[in-house]
């Protein structure tokens, strides 16, 4: 903090130029001079004589930091002058500290800064509380922190000021923030926090109703954090079907928070589990229990109601960050909603690492539960579809696909056999595995497979005998690529990494087709805006994958 009021300072004039310290320093010294006091000596002479040989005062301007003629304009020096004699700048003053700058730069300079400096500011002295207790900066520190510059009128109207907001609200809670998975067993989920006017919310995003892919997201509020009595912050959770009532908000650790509803009594219902479960059921799934004829299908909706109602909204959440993005990329990274037969809608992170792409599931279901590596894309193993009519025969899908597969395979026990003559043995092959390209890939850069494959628009069609939840389709593609999806039995045994064909239909669509399933799984891009949710680094970004798959497994 210090260091940024000490740049903002100098632009804004405070403390005298080298030269002028110098000149004090020399006409305050005795006779007794070191050598490197002569040589400053020798140099201010010079400069003395060539201001005598500028008659426009160009170089008192340059020497003194006054400015040109908009300092007074014309030949003379009428802000800060120097004599030509050596002696101390004449004119005005120049502010020695920034207790000297007139108010109005103070606000400037104090609301450039960041609010966490602000407090400690405030106990330098009286002037600096009073400076600080002005509306502008606040309002900036909310607008630029925060994005709330629309919400900073709404707030005017209720009385509110911007510097009770920060303080009160947005910075005690600043840490909550961005998005977040809640700690529901397999099913996970998808948790955004946002500042939105008085009040902190926290929003459950849903899938839409399956098996529709493209339909928006839904919300659900779960808690909100709200200002309306102006000397506290309230928390209140909003599960249930009663209204706001008391609720806590705890934070564990970094990266972590938990909430606790404080009148669970709040969520339920006068008829019960069962009219409980039918409202869950219609506002999950957009239907009833007797429309599901699909007896497997009715059972892991009963288990998913079971499980997830019982956490009565006290919950633990950890955050998780949005991918981030290099021009590299085959299409923006971020989130997507993909059908999952049985199991309905679940939403999944893709992610570039260089020649793989990665799919990962932030909500889950018993087989494959959240948080685990759902898909994973080899850039470096294109696949060119035959045309229409081969496409339609789910042998000749087969073929091209298990052809990479099993090279890909290859290529990985050859990356990880230890060289001829090495001591290391099979440590230097897994070094090896960083920089060697698979077999038939070779001299390939990572993400290079992507370039090579044809990237204009060409006819697509699913093989007959592969199941879809969604009929509505795109029927062109513009690249395919060898893949491998994950799947496993209830609870997730026996857990087996199976290949697949990848398909990029445009920047916001693509399809994975599981060859063991004879399934087919058609993902759309989420499109609501996330804010406070971008990684700081991809090494932040790889670590939280890590954890993330840990917290299922």
């Amino acid at each position: 903090m210090l260091l940024r009021m000490a740049v903002c300072a100098r632009l804004c004039g405070v403390g005298q130029s080298l030269r002028c310290r110098r000149r004090q320093r020399h006409s305050q010294a005795d006779q007794e001079s070191d050598p490197e006091m002569d040589m400053d000596v020798e140099e201010e002479e010079r400069v003395v004589g060539k201001m005598k040989d500028d008659p426009d005062g160009s170089s008192c301007h340059k020497t003194c930091g006054a400015g040109p003629s908009g300092a007074g304009g014309g030949s003379g020096v009428t802000g800060y002058g120097c004599e030509d004699s050596g002696s101390a700048c004449a004119g005005p003053p120049r502010p020695q500290s920034l207790l000297d700058l007139p108010p109005e730069l103070l606000v400037e300079i104090f609301a450039s800064l960041p609010g966490t400096a602000l407090p400690n500011l405030a106990l330098v002295c009286k002037k600096f509380r009073q400076i600080l207790n002005t509306e502008t900066i606040w309002r900036r520190r909310c607008t630029e922190e925060f994005g709330m510059k629309d919400d900073l009128r709404k707030m005017e109207i209720v009385g509110m000021s911007s510097r009770e907001l920060y303080v009160k609200l947005l910075h005690p809670y600043r840490h909550i923030l961005g998005l977040w998975q809640p700690d529901i067993g397999p099913y996970g989920g998808l948790l955004n926090v946002v500042a939105d006017g008085l009040f902190i919310i926290g929003w459950m995003y849903l899938p839409p109703h399956d098996p529709r892919v493209e339909d928006p997201m839904r919300r659900r509020p779960l808690f909100r954090i709200h200002m309306w009595e102006k000397n506290k912050a309230t928390v209140e959770c909003m599960y249930g079907h009663k209204g706001p009532h008391k609720g806590d908000i705890q934070t564990v650790k970094l990266d972590e928070f938990s909430t606790k509803c404080n009148q669970t009594d709040h969520h339920r219902m006068p008829g019960g589990r069962q009219e409980e479960f039918r409202t869950w059921l219609e506002e999950e799934w957009g239907r009833t229990l007797e429309d599901i004829f699909h007896e497997h299908m009715q059972e892991l909706i009963l288990m998913k109601f079971i499980y997830t109602s019982q956490y009565d909204n006290c919950l633990t959440y950890r955050r998780i960050y949005l991918p981030p993005c290099l021009p590299s990329d085959l299409i923006q990274p971020g989130l997507f909603k993909g059908t999952y037969g049985s199991h309905g809608l679940e939403i999944i992170m893709l992610s570039f690492h260089g020649s793989k792409a990665k799919a990962t599931k932030l909500t889950g279901d018993p087989n494959v539960p959240a948080g685990q590596l759902t898909v994973e894309i080899d850039l470096n193993r294109p696949v060119h579809l035959p045309d229409l009519e081969q496409q339609r025969n789910m042998e000749e899908l087969s073929r091209l696909v298990l052809g990479e597969h099993e090279e890909a395979h290859r290529g990985s026990q050859a990356r990880d056999a230890p060289s001829e003559g090495s001591e290391a043995g099979p440590s230097q092959g897994a070094e090896g595995s960083d920089v060697a390209p698979p077999t038939g890939a070779e001299g390939v850069e990572p993400g290079a497979g992507a370039c090579s494959a044809p990237s204009e628009v060409q006819p697509f069609v699913l093989p007959l005998g592969v199941m879809a939840r969604n009929e509505v389709y795109p029927r062109t593609c513009k690249m395919c690529f060898y893949g491998t999806g994950l799947i496993a039995g209830h609870g997730f045994t026996s857990p087996e990494r199976t290949p697949g064909l990848f398909v990029l239909f445009d920047d916001d669509r693509f399809g994975f087709i599981w060859l063991e399933l004879k399934s087919f799984s058609l993902y759309s891009r989420l499109t609501d805006q996330l804010s406070h949710a971008q990684a700081p680094s991809m090494e932040r970004f790889e670590s939280m994958l890590c954890n993330m798959q840990s917290w299922t497994s």
